[in-house]
C-alpha cells in the first residue's frame, strides 16, 4: 500500500495533470517542428551530398558525419549556453528545436541517400530521355520510388526525436519531463514522473508499432519481387 501511495497516488496525479498537459503540448510542438525542419534540411543536404560540386559534397559529408557523431545533449548545451558568449542568444524552445533538427537532418540525409541510390540507374536515364529536368525527375520519378525504402527508417528517426525532446528540460524548456519534475518537487511525490512516463508511452508506442509494421511490409514487398 505504501508503494502505491508513493508512486501511484491518484490524488497527486489528478492535481499535477494540468501541469503535465501543458508539458505534453510543448513536447508535441517541439517534436513536430524538429521533424519538419530536420526532414526538409536532411533532404537538401542529401541532394548536396549526391549531386553538388566536389567542395559542396565534401562539406555535406563533414556536416553529416559530425552531427551523427555529436550527442544531442552536448549540441543543445553548446547552442543554449555557449553561443551567448559570442552574442547569439536563443530561447530554450528555439535552442532545442535547432539542436534536434540539426541532428535529425544528418540522419535523414543518410537515409535519403541510401533510398535514392537504391533506385536503379535506368530510372534516371529514362527520365532524362523523356526530357525531364533534374528537379522534375527527382519529384516525379526518383523520390516516389525512394520513398518506399526510406519511410520505415525515417519513421524510426521521428520516434527517436520525440523521445529526445525530454533533453529540452536541461535548458529549462517546460516540456513534459520538466513539468513532471517541477510537479514532483512541488508535491514531494514521484507520482507526476510516473504520469509523464505513461504519457510518453501513450504516444510513442503507436509510433514504435508503426515502424515495425512498415519494416515488415517492406520485407514482404522485397520478397514479392
Amino acid at each position: 500500500m505504501e508503494l502505491i501511495n508513493t508512486f501511484f497516488n491518484w490524488e497527486i496525479l489528478v492535481r499535477s495533470f494540468p501541469m503535465l498537459l501543458r508539458g505534453v503540448s510543448n513536447t508535441l510542438l517541439l517534436g513536430s517542428a524538429s521533424i519538419v525542419f530536420g526532414g526538409v534540411a536532411g533532404l537538401l543536404v542529401c541532394l548536396m551530398r549526391l549531386y553538388g560540386p566536389r567542395p559542396v559534397r565534401l562539406l555535406a559529408i563533414a556536416y553529416i558525419d559530425v552531427l551523427r557523431a555529436m550527442p544531442i545533449l552536448v549540441l543543445l548545451i553548446l547552442i543554449y549556453y555557449a553561443l551567448p558568449f559570442v552574442g547569439i542568444r536563443f530561447s530554450s524552445f528555439t535552442s532545442a528545436t535547432l539542436a534536434l533538427s540539426l541532428v535529425l537532418s544528418a540522419f535523414t540525409a543518410e537515409v535519403c541517400r541510401a533510398g535514392i541510390e537504391n533506385v536503379p540507374k535506368g530510372q534516371f536515364e529514362a527520365a532524362s530521355a523523356l526530357g525531364l529536368g533534374f528537379w522534375m525527375a527527382m519529384r516525379k520519378v526518383i523520390l516516389p520510388q525512394a520513398l518506399r525504402v526510406v519511410v520505415p527508417p525515417l519513421t524510426s528517426n521521428a520516434a527517436s526525436i520525440f523521445k529526445d525532446t525530454a533533453l529540452a528540460s536541461v535548458v529549462a524548456m517546460p516540456d513534459l519531463l520538466k513539468q513532471a519534475t517541477d510537479a514532483q518537487a512541488l508535491m514531494a511525490n514521484p507520482t507526476p514522473l510516473i504520469g509523464a512516463a505513461i504519457i510518453y508511452l501513450a504516444f510513442l508506442l503507436p509510433l514504435v508499432r508503426l515502424v515495425s509494421y512498415l519494416e515488415e511490409r517492406g520485407k514482404q514487398r522485397l520478397a514479392a519481387r
